[in-house]
């Protein structure tokens, strides 16, 4: 599978960037600010891809929520180039009275453990990245959380696709 995009300049260090599926956005250096860094982006592709795995996870085992968003923060080293992510939190906050929290922790781990490909491409690099989820009941409930998972650094991202395997107790090659 191939995926393709291309930057072309505006003016400054602007550039409009096209994907392959025809879709637009721009970056932007500090100096201009007129769109998002690309190091920004790269927390943005973490955010989109586990927020897309883990809503579909819990769609398919039938777990409602009130509302769900995705809050990344990425740690980058500033003592040389390039400012290479070193650590990453990744937090899905949830509303839901009757959400199970099992099936969140389970959605999380398989996305961050199987399915979405930014995760496994900074996992595979000098990050450490946790996976964290907070639940809010309301109704006077009190509120849910914890960490499932951290992957990274310099993972292999063939055997972190097996990594829920071994977790669920389930022999190598078997889908869970």
């Amino acid at each position: 599978m191939i995926k393709s995009v291309r930057a072309h300049h505006e003016a400054g260090m602007r550039f409009e960037i096209t994907t392959g599926s025809g879709h637009t956005l721009a970056i932007d250096d500090v100096e201009g600010d007129s769109a998002p860094r690309p190091a920004e982006l790269l927390l943005a592709a973490q955010a989109g891809c586990t927020a897309l795995d883990v809503a579909s996870i819990l769609a398919k085992k039938r777990q409602s929520f009130a509302s769900y968003g995705v809050s990344v923060t990425g740690e980058q080293r500033e003592d040389r180039h390039p400012h290479v992510y070193q650590r990453i939190e990744i937090v899905h906050e949830f509303e839901g009275s009757d959400l199970d929290v099992t099936a969140v922790e389970r959605a999380i781990e398989l996305s961050a453990t199987r399915y979405c490909t930014a995760s496994a491409m900074f996992s595979a690099g000098p990050a450490e990245i946790h996976h964290r989820y907070v639940v809010t009941r309301g109704g006077g409930r009190s509120e849910e959380s914890g960490e499932v998972v951290v992957t990274g650094p310099g993972e292999d991202p063939d055997a972190l696709g097996q990594r829920w395997l071994t977790a669920a107790g389930a022999p190598a090659g078997v889908a869970g």
